[in-house]
């Protein structure tokens, strides 16, 4: 019986990434993503250029009904996993009273709820005779208290510390739990407008998709815990731990709103007098 590696969020930039990765490794993939436009010509494109085998589920996994369904399918197709990567998250940056009720639930539901159920579903779905190997996307924000990005920061380190947790707690069930947290990645046009209104130093920390998708995955085969791509990312890790945390909040405040006026400068001196109304 074959057995798969599970990503979701693989139609986003880093989800790609990682299937691509696995893919050129012949690994089989289950692929999922709730723009269901997306996947079918992903799958075809790693089907034909790495000669692999892709499913793919078009789900949205802040829905229980539709996770559920999910692993009803993967029980009916008599399917196994031997790696989950849980990419899909979202973030809505901007001040905690500025942001809505909806915005807030739909971090939470997609970034802590649907990971944690994913997580623990896949344990009934592993492939027994390998080791099962769960990666999950968390961020460098997960280390700090970030005004601006208060609810993001703060449910990636709910995926930090469970990841770190699980990593122990199912070492003897033949379960190794990887954490991933990058700075910023250049997945979008708005991802990149962001990274480049931080200037040096949110380039200096943003490294390439496709090479953090291939450490990953070379750290999670040799059992790491946690990953910080990039030399510099980890000494701002370090460094920041020895500040304590509510001055590091207000540093952060300082920088965060820095970048968002600059941010939204750029942004106005890219429209035309005709579309400023």
């Amino acid at each position: 019986m074959k057995s798969y590696v599970c990503i979701t969020g693989a139609a986003g930039g880093l989800g790609k990434a990682f299937a691509a990765e696995c893919a050129q490794r012949g690994w089989d993939l289950i692929l999922t993503d709730v723009r269901s436009d997306l996947l079918p010509p992903l799958a075809h494109g790693l089907e034909r250029q790495y000669n692999v085998r892709v499913h793919t589920h078009a789900f949205d996994l802040r829905d229980s009904a539709q996770r559920e369904a999910f692993w009803e399918t993967i029980h009916q197709n008599d399917l196994q996993i031997f790696m989950l990567i849980n990419v899909a998250g979202i973030d809505f940056e901007g001040w905690f009273k500025e942001r809505s009720l909806e915005e807030l639930r739909t971090m939470i539901r997609l970034n802590v709820e649907a990971v944690l159920e994913m997580t623990h579903c896949v344990l009934a779905y592993r492939d027994h005779c390998r080791t099962l190997r769960i990666v999950n996307v968390s961020s460098l924000a997960s280390f700090y208290p970030m005004p601006v990005k208060a609810t993001y920061a703060a449910s990636k380190r709910f995926l930090l510390d469970l990841s770190r947790a699980l990593h122990q707690e199912l070492r003897d069930d033949d379960v190794s739990l990887t954490v991933l947290c990058p700075a910023g990645l250049p997945t979008t046009e708005g991802t990149i407008t962001k990274i480049d209104a931080q200037g040096f130093m949110g380039r200096a920390t943003t490294m390439n998709v496709g090479k953090v998708a291939r450490y990953t995955i070379d750290q999670s085969l040799k059992g790491r815990s946690l990953v910080i791509p990039g030399w510099l990312n980890q000494v701002l890790r370090f460094g920041g731990s020895l500040v304590p945390p509510i001055t590091l909040a207000g540093l952060l405040k300082k920088r965060w709103k820095k970048a968002r006026s600059q941010s939204v400068k750029e942004t106005v001196g890219t429209l035309t007098p005709q579309s400023i109304k």
